[in-house]
């Protein structure tokens, strides 16, 4: 997978992707990340990537003339995603990632200001997305947060196989609890199930915690599983902390 990532501050993703698992997926070559400086494209004697919104209110809005440029610069291939990293754009998910990482190349557009121009995203945008329901100063912060989501899910990035399987939002439901030694420590001990070397009852011990925990919190995402779960045996078990 290649991450193409237009931004203003590529010295932003120097210590993201030198550090950690993105650093390893880098170096074993599952992952590539160029980033590109949008402001060597425009054609202003100053540079300048921005101006005052037409119609008048607050802030700058990214000119469309350095992002054309550059984006026409890159080689686009037909159907090649094109993500720009919104407020406004659809709430980033699992199964969001899940798709994302099935491609060759995406290119991240990270705005700034009031965002972009609209006719940057007509004419070359195909998905907008957000990480969550606020604002931050660019996009950078979010690109890094779908690159961390998405390199996790490629073969090779993570040392096990189920490592991703078993986390939280992968299949709809949140992770179980985690403990490691000691098995006791400042005299709070660890469930008596995790020692009892029973496999198939440790599973459905984590199953039922994860059931619990989702239902505590996110009860939204503890109806959606409930309703796509088609095993008997699970379907009692979430009945119990279904809200």
């Amino acid at each position: 997978m290649k991450f193409t990532v237009l931004t203003l501050f590529p010295e932003m993703f120097s210590a993201f992707t030198s550090t950690s698992i993105m650093a390893r997926a880098a170096g074993q070559g599952h992952i590539e990340v160029e980033c590109v400086n949008f402001r060597d494209y425009s054609d202003s004697p100053s540079k300048r990537v921005d101006d005052a919104p037409f119609g008048g209110g607050a802030g700058l809005v990214m000119k469309p003339q350095p992002l054309f440029d550059c984006l026409r610069d890159q080689s686009l291939a037909a159907g090649e995603r094109i993500v720009y990293l919104t407020p406004k754009g659809k709430t980033l998910t699992q199964q969001m990632v899940v798709d994302f990482s099935k491609l060759d190349r995406m290119v991240l557009v990270c705005g700034h200001y009031e965002g972009i121009d609209q006719r940057v995203i007509d004419t070359f945008v195909t998905d907008e997305v957000s990480i969550g329901d606020y604002v931050l100063t660019g996009g950078e912060i979010p690109a890094m947060v779908l690159m961390d989501a998405i390199s996790r899910m490629i073969e090779g990035v993570l040392n096990t196989e189920d490592s991703h399987m078993e986390e939280s939002h992968y299949d709809g439901l949140l992770e179980y609890p985690h403990y490691t030694r000691p098995a006791v420590y400042e005299g709070m001990a660890i469930p008596d199930i995790l020692l009892s070397g029973h496999h198939k009852n440790i599973e459905l011990w984590r199953f039922e915690e994860s059931v619990k925990l989702t239902g505590e919190r996110r009860p939204d995402m503890l109806r959606a599983y409930y309703d796509r779960l088609t095993d008997k045996k699970k379907r009692k078990i979430v009945e119990k902390y279904l809200k």
